[in-house]
């Protein structure tokens, strides 16, 4: 479910329905992080540690404009830029 990426153990997913502000998530078995897509700001949570975590961010960093596109076509109600 909206899953965008993964690297080793981490992945970045947007959910359906999700709450404001729009936002993805980076999960691993240990950890996860609310990240703003604006921004790209921790709203919630931990980035996974090690090198996966920090893929995982440089990756979002790199593809912001697919990640607003999914969080539109999920989450029509709140649609961002």
């Amino acid at each position: 479910m909206g899953k965008l990426h993964q690297t080793g153990n981490v992945i970045v997913r947007v959910y359906p329905n999700d709450h404001l502000p729009p936002h993805f998530h980076i999960v691993s078995p240990d950890e996860e992080a609310l990240i703003e897509i604006e921004t790209l700001s921790v709203l919630a949570g931990a980035i996974p540690k090690g090198k996966a975590g920090r893929e995982a961010m440089k990756w979002a960093t790199q593809n912001k404009a697919g990640i607003i596109v999914e969080w539109n076509r999920i989450n029509p109600r709140f649609p961002t830029n």
